[in-house]
């Protein structure tokens, strides 16, 4: 039988793992660059020595997948709001480059849910709002996207699901939560035909734009991020851009700005991917079975794993 979390019974995570001493002490010792050595084919791992370098080539991911865009060809890209500074970016960018969007298409990974109805663009904490204020808004009208191509999830998620197969997403990009999730997949509850072991990677990986109950750790990591620990404003569940759709895209490009999961955290998915051990107590090492992934670090924000009492 597999140890209980340490952090929330009654679900699955990464402190469910028994990886061993060993492994894990090995995990946390990693420097940049050890972790660049576990690149691997169809997984990479980079690394950047500044925020500004950092935002701005997350911001050109944006670039390159709208320059491709034509009506015989309309593609996007799945973006997250977490981390949001490169979307201001995303706008300039296209501004100054006089880059028109009449083709391109954007999916926004999640947004969260409120007594079985997705929050407004109204809500405080609505992604929507974000990317509408953070990128939309500052984008030339005669440059914009049509709105018919800003997919954003809704609680009925039939209208995103449809989206998917009209355009082609060449890159979905996402942050790293404290979980391990990528947008708002997280590990499974430890309850029905997963008591005793969580779901297989190949159940996991079918799973479609849902919504869900959020994981005890991402309510406090949100909370932490977005209302100064205020945990009550957060919602409990949220609809997310799910697995199936993942692994229908190019490439999955995850963006570790130090700010979201913490210093082992992000040294142990780099570790499980690469040695392709996905097990879904840990979402983002499902990633191990995508044949592109890339991982892009902003060294200081890696920190360390060193014993430190204050």
């Amino acid at each position: 039988m597999r140890k209980i979390s340490s952090i929330a019974p009654d679900w699955w995570d990464y402190t469910t793992l028994d990886l061993g001493s060993k492994i894990t002490d090995q995990i946390a010792r990693m420097t940049p660059a050890d972790m660049i050595k576990l690149s691997r084919p169809g997984f990479e791992v980079v690394f950047y020595n500044t925020i500004e370098e950092f935002y701005l080539a997350e911001a050109l991911e944006y670039i390159t997948t709208w320059k491709k865009a034509t009506a015989d060809y309309p593609v996007g890209i799945c973006g997250p709001i977490g981390p949001t500074e490169q979307l201001p970016l995303v706008a300039r960018l296209v501004n100054e480059l006089q880059i028109s969007l009449k083709h391109a298409h954007f999916w926004s990974m999640d947004e969260w849910v409120v007594d079985g109805k997705e929050v407004s663009a109204n809500h405080s904490l609505s992604f929507k709002k974000a990317f509408n204020d953070l990128c939309y808004s500052r984008i030339d009208k005669k440059l914009a996207m049509p709105e018919e191509n800003i997919h954003f999830p809704q609680a009925d998620t039939s209208k995103f699901i449809e989206s998917w197969k009209h355009a082609r997403c060449l890159i979905m990009q996402g942050g790293q939560g404290d979980v391990k999730h990528w947008a708002f997949n997280e590990p499974p509850k430890r309850e029905g035909a997963y008591k005793e072991n969580p779901q297989t990677v190949e159940e996991y990986k079918k799973l479609p734009t849902r919504v869900l109950d959020l994981h005890p750790i991402t309510i406090q990591q949100n909370s932490r991020l977005h209302c100064g620990g205020n945990v009550p404003l957060i919602p409990t569940q949220a609809v997310t851009v799910g697995p199936k759709e993942t692994w229908e895209t190019d490439q999955v490009s995850i963006w570790h700005a130090g700010a979201h999961d913490n210093p082992f955290g992000q040294r142990l998915t780099t570790y499980m991917i690469s040695n392709n051990i996905p097990d879904t107590s840990v979402p983002m090492s499902v990633l191990a079975d995508h044949p592109n992934v890339k991982f892009n670090f902003y060294a200081p924000g890696l920190g360390t794993c060193s014993v430190e009492m204050h």
